[in-house]
């Protein structure tokens, strides 16, 4: 069927891989960082130098179609000609975190928000960074006519600006304003924020075409990073993705929106029609990095340390909530740890603590999926952390599943890729708009619980114990 593009525009840099479009193998690549810029404000004019840099010495040459992924949660406001107002607000902007709690108040609360939208508005969201935009720059606010994402500005530059705007499903999820459970925009969420309605993109199916570029190149609806990343890995029904960043992020596949009415599932779509209902963690390699530091050592020597001990830590049990913790909502505790002895106070044990206790509360985050129906027969393990000895040796008993660990590579631009591909086979008449391009698995390590299934379940269940006689109930509004 010919040749694809996917180009990811990350918060740091431009990635694009060019992919065979029938077996999805990777022919040629390209990379170029974004201009540096410090802040939350960002001239999006960057990201086109990037892509223009990691695009050259002809990487594009005889691609049929280009996918579009893109950092997420970023807001371009446009006037009335399609001008930026100002420029993009990108990130977790801590500037708007009053203005998350005031909407959560106009609305009612909490509930309200997740039965209109799925999702508790935070301080990442653009719907969030209206409000603030309303209270911080009236006159700014005032001229804003319509909104973008990071995606749907980058699709709209490489079609040449056409008046139509696009976004997708996944992308749509992510703003605040729009419900992955009806499909729809919330428009009413729009002036409750900015004081006024604006227009929003048209949004796409998981296989449609947002345009052609002047040179006659395909560009399919694109979505938010987390969608294509998991597009790319190629998860679907029955999988879970486990994020280890300092934070932790755990997300399935599903058949169906998902909420909850304290807000501990986001409710997001996928990019292939799908649902995909996340949950975050406050805390995770934030653990390992400041037990490291404790310690004397880096999470390397952390690691080692941690296999020279027995599951369980010496009856040791590390609760990770360093940051305060989003699952469950203990926004103002701390981390503790429990269960010292004389012959437990040793290194090794609190390296061993210190890991077990960062994946039992990503197990935690785990639970509040099955709870709901989410079927989690394998978990893949994402971040640097992932390669470590002793999260692969402790996560599947932990998990009570298959864990997988993908090697690194470029799965956001994959799965621009492999979505450009689709659009490109049903607009030929090739694929069916419901089914995407078959393309191999990505190539893994995969780890099964095996016999030590009933060693990682009682550990588990030594968590739990600790857990529920520290804070009793914390889970009981969330599952």
């Amino acid at each position: 069927m010919g040749i694809v593009a996917g180009l990811d525009s990350s918060s740091e840099s431009t990635r694009i891989v060019v992919c065979d479009a029938d077996t999805g193998a990777v022919i040629r690549q390209g990379y170029a960082p974004h201009p540096a810029e410090k802040g939350h404000e960002i001239d999006p004019q960057a990201w086109l130098m990037s892509l223009g840099e990691a695009a050259g010495n002809g990487l594009l040459e005889g691609v049929q179609a280009i996918g579009v992924s893109a950092q997420q949660h970023g807001m371009l406001p446009l006037d009335a000609d399609g001008a930026l107002v100002r420029a993009a607000l990108v990130g977790n902007d801590k500037r708007a975190q009053s203005a998350a709690a005031d909407l959560i108040d106009s609305l009612g609360g909490r509930a309200a928000w997740t039965q209109a939208v799925g999702a508790v508005p935070h301080s990442a969201q653009p719907l969030t960074k209206l409000r603030w935009l309303a209270r911080s720059e009236p006159a700014n606010a005032a001229r804003v006519a319509e909104v973008l994402q990071p995606h749907d500005w980058l699709v709209w530059q490489l079609l040449g600006r056409p008046a139509r705007r696009t976004t997708d499903r996944g992308g749509a999820s992510g703003t605040g304003y729009w419900s992955a459970a009806t499909g729809g925009y919330r428009p009413d969420l729009v002036e409750l924020a900015l004081g006024h309605q604006v227009r929003l993109p048209e949004v796409l199916g998981p296989s449609g075409t947002a345009g052609f570029t002047p040179e006659g190149l395909l560009i399919s609806a694109g979505t938010g990073e987390t969608m294509a990343a998991a597009f790319g890995l190629g998860v679907g029904a029955g999988d879970a993705v486990v994020s280890l960043g300092a934070s932790g992020s755990v997300f399935g596949i599903h058949h169906e929106a998902l909420a909850d009415s304290n807000g501990t599932i986001t409710s997001f779509a996928d990019a292939t029609g799908m649902h995909l209902p996340v949950v975050h963690t406050s805390n995770a390699v934030r653990v390992l990095r400041g037990t490291a530091e404790m310690l004397g050592t880096d999470l390397q020597g952390l690691s080692e340390l941690a296999l020279k001990s027995t599951p369980g830590s010496y009856g040791m049990v590390l609760l990770p909530y360093l940051e305060g913790e989003r699952t469950p909502h203990l926004p103002h505790t701390a981390g503790s740890l429990h269960g010292l002895r004389r012959e437990s106070m040793k290194p090794e044990h609190l390296a061993r603590a210190a890991f077990e206790g960062m994946l039992c509360g990503l197990a935690d985050a785990l639970d509040v999926l099955r709870g709901r129906g989410v079927e989690v027969h394998r978990v893949f393990l994402l971040g640097a952390a992932a390669e470590l000895g002793a999260v692969q040796a402790a996560a599947p008993g932990l998990f009570g599943a298959q864990v997988v660990v993908p090697q690194p590579a470029d799965y956001a631009a994959l799965g621009a890729a492999r979505q450009a591909a689709w659009a490109l086979g049903a607009a030929h008449g090739t694929l069916a708009p419901h089914e995407p391009p078959r393309w191999p698995a990505a190539a893994s390590q995969v780890f099964e619980p095996g016999e030590e299934l009933p060693v990682g379940q009682a550990v588990r269940q030594q968590y739990i114990a600790v857990r529920e006689e520290s804070y009793a109930g914390a889970f009981l509004s969330a599952q």
